[in-house]
């Protein structure tokens, strides 16, 4: 692999950011769970969230996976000037639709919120509708940092993505420290919109280096307009039915016992921490290499880079799964119960956690595959396997919420997005050949059987010390963070061991490369 070295700095670089803006992440979490529980307010709150969410996802994920290969192109074609002029033209048409959606948002919110949420009567419907508006104007500024963001990573700017969590989660810490007493529910929606925009201030240094300059500039009859549209189109929609499982899940919960949603909502961040600090990194920064790749005929490195990505994945996801399930109660005790957050709201939640942790490897495996498809510049094979998710999601949903409610709601999203996934990898087999699903087997089974090594470790090394000193949270978070340590530790002696290639390809690397070596 060409720039190994360089590869894998940048992953360690942006997981160790994510790590950093992630543990923000969970302050943010647990401050909105002890400010206001788990109860009406907050399942108004994130069904509005997941509302405006609908919009904004799709311009941050889409714009900067379809502009990174346009970009190039434009650069080779026309410089670097012609390229930012392409993204000054890009940022205003965005803009101007950005305002469009806004308002047709606002027009149209008692509709889509009926639509999200048709549990929701009276005053909680009242308050949802107004929250969905407030929060409306985040569009313009998800599609500003959106494209950016593009243009960053087209220029192998990574660390942006990353460290953009930093000022988006502490805008909501210090609303909730200082201001939700006084401008309560509301008020986190309007911080809402604020953390976006503060996305956009911490791109202004990168962007600086870059020489670039903001110009109005409007032009329609740009043909790489056109390039863009017809390659965003699908990846639109494909975001847009990811995020659609979600609000289908939430919409039947209002259905059910009131706080069902905020489980929902708290363990779904959970089980996302793993795709959002280690995967995405993975994934943000092999897309390049992998479209580079995919320029060849035989395909034979793009093989090679999905099956090491593949492997990657399910040695970092198995592990947290198994994990996941052995530590559910506690560890949302020690993150969210404190204030309004209670017993029964931790209880549910940890539920829900371990219903989603059975679909971890699936969710992970998908945004990898999604990278793989898109950079071979197919955009509508996702597009249409997320329309399969969602029906799948859908059949289930309505089966199982019956027996298992909110549970249930939790396993139909694991269930459907594993079987699409398998399905994205029978097509990516069609298209490019083989994948080396001997290795990708060897490799999850020998993680699978370390996992189950370190969760014996980690099972008795926690409930066997907690019994005795449980007297204290904070003694409880000290012996949970050993113990997750310990189990770390033995399973990453466990795959040495027994000798899984991709450590020993990684090791190797990162000790060449802060050894001062070049891979």
């Amino acid at each position: 692999m060409q720039n190994s070295s360089k590869t894998v700095k940048s992953i360690i670089i942006m997981i160790l950011f994510s790590i950093g803006s992630k543990l923000l992440g969970f302050i943010r979490e647990m401050l909105i769970a002890a400010k206001f529980g788990s109860g009406i307010e907050t399942d108004t709150f994130f069904i509005a969230l997941a509302a405006t969410g609908l919009f904004t996802s799709m311009f941050t994920q889409s714009l900067n996976t379809t502009l990174i290969p346009i970009l190039s192109d434009i650069e080779r074609n026309k410089g670097t000037e012609g390229k930012k002029e392409y993204i000054n033209n890009l940022l205003n048409i965005v803009i101007l639709i950005s305002v469009l959606l806004v308002l047709f948002g606002w027009s149209f919110s008692p509709i889509i919120i009926r639509l999200l949420a048709h549990g929701f009567e009276g005053k909680q419907f009242d308050l949802a509708v107004n929250m969905m508006r407030i929060g409306m104007p985040v569009i313009i500024f998800s599609g500003i940092v959106g494209i950016y963001r593009g243009y960053l990573q087209s220029e192998s700017m990574f660390i942006e993505s990353s460290v953009s969590e930093f000022p988006f989660n502490l805008t909501y810490i210090m609303f909730l420290i200082f201001l939700s007493s006084l401008l309560g529910i509301k008020g986190l929606m309007i911080t809402s919109v604020l953390a976006v925009f503060s996305q956009i201030l911490i791109q202004f240094p990168s962007i600086k280096k870059l020489k670039y300059s903001y110009e109005f500039r409007l032009n329609f009859k740009d043909p790489n307009i056109k390039r863009i549209l017809y390659l965003v189109l699908p990846v639109l929609v494909s975001v847009a039915v990811n995020d659609l499982n979600k609000i289908v899940d939430r919409s039947l919960a209002s259905t059910l016992v009131e706080g069902s949603i905020s489980a929902l909502n708290y363990s779904a961040r959970l089980n996302s921490i793993v795709l959002a600090v280690f995967i995405t990194a993975i994934a943000t920064v092999l897309f390049p290499l992998l479209s580079k790749a995919a320029g060849y005929k035989t395909y034979d490195a793009f093989k090679r880079l999905v099956g090491n990505g593949v492997n990657i994945v399910l040695i970092i996801t198995i592990p947290t799964t198994i994990g996941i399930i052995i530590l559910a109660r506690p560890m949302v005790e020690l993150i969210f119960e404190r204030g309004a957050f209670d017993l029964t709201a931790t209880r549910m939640t940890s539920q829900a956690l371990i219903f989603y942790s059975l679909g971890l490897v699936g969710m992970a495996l998908r945004t990898f595959m999604e990278r793989a498809y898109y950079s071979l510049q197919d955009t509508k094979t996702p597009m249409l396997n997320g329309f399969v998710a969602v029906g799948l999601n859908i059949i289930l949903n309505f089966t199982l919420i019956g027996p298992m409610k909110y549970t249930g709601l939790a396993l139909a999203t694991s269930i459907s997005t594993t079987l699409t996934t398998v399905y994205l990898f029978y097509g990516l087999r069609k298209k490019v050949g083989p994948l080396g699903f001997s290795n990708i087997f060897r490799c999850g089974f020998k993680s699978l059987l370390s996992s189950f090594i370190m969760a014996i470790i980690v099972y008795f090394s926690y409930y066997s010390f907690v019994e005795r000193f449980s007297d204290s949270k904070t003694i409880e978070f000290i012996i949970l963070s050993l113990s997750i340590a310990l189990g770390a530790i033995v399973y990453l002696i466990t795959l040495y061991l027994f000798q899984v290639e991709e450590m020993v390809w990684f090791f190797s690397l990162f000790k060449k490369k802060f050894g001062g070596k070049s891979a």
